[in-house]
């Protein structure tokens, strides 16, 4: 061990012997606690609030319907950011209806008053994909050449 690297230690060794003995303060953090987990009939009551489908919700909260759906039946639990928002939405269900960066101010406003107001839904509920009607088929699946039976003409 070079002598630069020796010094290093001898000082890190030392601070950590400062603190130890209260002489030196060190920065710390203090993280805010994890939200509470939400059960399946949270996640609904919340929903119920907002007077909003599976779709329109998952819209909201930029998650998929499916997930929504899981949630409500139990499959699976939020977690991470989107129990993070459940729970600041459930706290002020406005910001669920609130798009900040759409720059429109005028569609902030209690639920109750939304919904008595159609043409002052939030963009997500006027072009939600599921009530859409599709314009096209769904694209075919082409088959392998292994699962058609292979048309080579080639013979030893």
């Amino acid at each position: 061990m070079d002598s630069a690297t020796f010094g290093q230690l001898e000082a890190s060794l030392t601070q950590v012997l400062e603190h130890v003995q209260g002489k030196r303060d060190l920065r710390t953090t203090v993280l805010p606690a994890q939200p509470p987990p939400l059960a399946a009939r949270d996640v609904r009551r919340l929903r119920d609030a907002l007077q909003a489908s599976q779709g329109v919700f998952a819209r909201y909260l930029n998650v998929s319907t499916k997930l929504v759906q899981a949630w409500e039946a139990g499959r699976r639990s939020p977690e991470g950011p989107a129990l993070l928002l459940l729970h600041l939405v459930a706290q002020d269900p406005a910001l669920a209806l609130r798009a900040p960066w759409a720059g429109s101010t005028d569609r902030v406003g209690p639920v109750a008053e939304r919904r008595q107001e159609p043409d002052r839904l939030p963009p997500a509920a006027i072009s939600d994909a599921s009530t859409r009607p599709r314009s096209t088929p769904p694209a075919r699946r082409r088959r392998s050449r292994r699962a058609r039976g292979s048309r080579s003409s080639s013979t030893p």
